[in-house]
């Protein structure tokens, strides 16, 4: 007789009252103080739904039952589909899903020893190792690549993520105008406009700038998220100390304050759209002016913020699983390591980050290699301890290990093996001593290197429909054409 699992292992951050009071005051700032917006669009949006504008200053004050509808009508479960427009994540309660973190401007290069600036072909490999690595649920945009005009550098590395990989992205614009051929090319991707809308295949960050403020670069991608079907990400980035208050929980209720701010937006723009209560806080180190993500007091706040959005029944993300260190080194493996524990145990519902490192400016192959085991490991910790049979040990399987001197032969052992156990690939290493001497005492890097490379030869996904491959291309050489690059740069021959 098979039992059900026990309750999964979770953190708590705060008591019920608490979560309540946190939005509670984050309401309170929205209805006294506002927020600040540029966007004409969601200007116009917040005024026609009886929001006080102070017009010189573009400062909103949004009243309480706005943003308690707002909520309300936002969904609580959210599908994202890959290029075969099947399920890839189920967003929503404590699912969790990981994806590389986006938009690094450097790559390390273990041959080098150094970061250096990426290009066309390190977005290729890292879409296709992203695609070979089962953990990740998602691609990600994850690097910027130098040998394209900047002005097109975010359609582009969206056009190579869909060429490489089969998916659902993770991504966002850098310009106003780059939201509309990057819509084109995922709606070409779903089949239409409308099949987009209805089986979304990508994520957009949107980033408000603390404290409290809309760009109008932001405020825009939330409004076109919106109309368009594809699903909105906030990513609010309070710095304690700095652009929020020093105290953890004063930097989760301004976080609070800013994506409730973003939900109203959103919302006003499409009654029901999809949206995510995510971030990229970071605890201020005071003495060194810098933003560490692998800090454990960040992590802290990404684990309360997410309890809030669940408290608000929307869908979390968070950037964890990331590291502060410059190379792979005992750094990179604690800080990610504890980031992706306390996510998981968090609940929440996309996880990005895995791969990066140096302060979110830089991607390595061979941490996205490593952090996959963390994630694979920490997939198997969220599960807990489950309960298979009734009784937890029976008496004959008793007599029968201790008859036969070991439980290795017993048909028991074989049926739950593998269920029971996470077994890591070969980048980490359980060898014996004299084994692992024998395969030439190569560390964790070393192996990690090694396997990017292998993973990266052997892997080819499926290659896109001839027409669609071609119709992206086209979209991209018309952005390309707009900045002056007459070609763009060559790609292997089967696109």
């Amino acid at each position: 007789m098979t039992m059900q699992p026990t309750t999964a292992p979770r953190i708590h951050w705060f008591t019920k009252e608490t979560r309540q009071q946190i939005v509670d005051e984050a309401k309170g700032i929205l209805e006294e103080i506002g927020v600040f917006v540029e966007n004409e669009q969601a200007l116009a949006l917040l005024s026609g739904a009886g929001c006080r504008i102070d017009s010189p200053r573009r400062q909103v004050r949004i009243p309480a039952v706005l943003i308690e509808r707002a909520v309300a009508g936002a969904p609580s479960r959210i599908l994202l589909y890959d290029r075969h427009r099947q399920v890839a994540m189920d967003l929503g309660e404590d699912r969790i899903h990981f994806n590389p973190g986006s938009a690094a401007l450097r790559i390390y290069d273990p041959q080098e020893g150094r970061a250096r600036t990426p290009v066309t072909v390190d977005l290729i490999r890292f879409v296709t190792l992203v695609d070979a690595l089962p953990h990740y649920a998602a691609q990600s945009t994850g690097l910027i690549s130098g040998d394209v005009p900047q002005e097109i550098a975010d359609r582009y590395r969206l056009y190579l993520a869909l060429l490489f990989g089969t998916k659902p992205v993770v991504t966002g614009t850098f310009r106003v105008d780059g939201f509309a051929p990057m819509r084109e090319m995922l709606a070409a991707i779903a089949g239409g406009p409308e099949q987009l809308r209805a089986k979304p295949n990508a994520i957009f960050d949107c980033c408000p700038s603390p404290p409290l403020k809309w760009s109008d670069l932001t405020a825009q991608a939330l409004i076109d998220c919106a109309r368009s079907g594809i699903v909105a990400e906030l990513i609010s980035m309070p710095l304690t100390g700095a652009t929020a208050p020093v105290t953890l929980a004063g930097a989760v209720t301004q976080h609070c304050a800013e994506c409730l701010s973003g939900v109203v937006i959103h919302q006003l723009a499409q009654p029901g759209a999809p949206i995510i209560y995510g971030g990229s806080p970071a605890c201020f180190d005071m003495r060194k002016g810098t933003t560490p993500m692998g800090a454990v007091e960040t992590m802290m706040i990404d684990g309360a913020y997410a309890e809030i959005g669940k408290h608000l029944g929307l869908p979390t993300q968070a950037y964890m699983g990331l590291s502060d260190a410059k190379t792979v080194d005992f750094q990179a493996g604690m800080e990610s390591a504890m980031g992706v524990t306390i996510a998981a145990l968090s609940g929440i519902n996309n996880v990005s980050g895995p791969g990066m490192l140096d302060f979110e400016s830089c991607q390595s192959l061979e941490k996205l290699v490593l952090d996959h085991e963390i994630c694979g490991s920490v997939l198997r910790l969220a599960r807990g301890i489950e309960l298979r049979e009734d009784p937890i040990v029976g008496l004959d399987l008793m007599r029968q290990g201790i008859d036969r001197k070991s439980f290795l032969p017993l048909a028991h052992t074989k049926q739950w093996f593998r269920q029971e156990a996470y077994f890591p690939a070969d980048v980490i290493d359980r060898n014996v001593l004299d084994e692992w001497q024998k395969q030439g005492s190569k560390d964790a890097a070393h192996r990690a290197t090694e396997r990017v490379e292998k993973l990266i030869g052997a892997h080819r996904s499926e290659p896109l429909e001839t027409a669609i491959a071609t119709h992206l291309r086209e979209v991209m050489e018309a952005e390309a054409h707009k900045f002056g690059m007459e070609k763009l740069p060559p790609l292997p021959s089967r696109h």
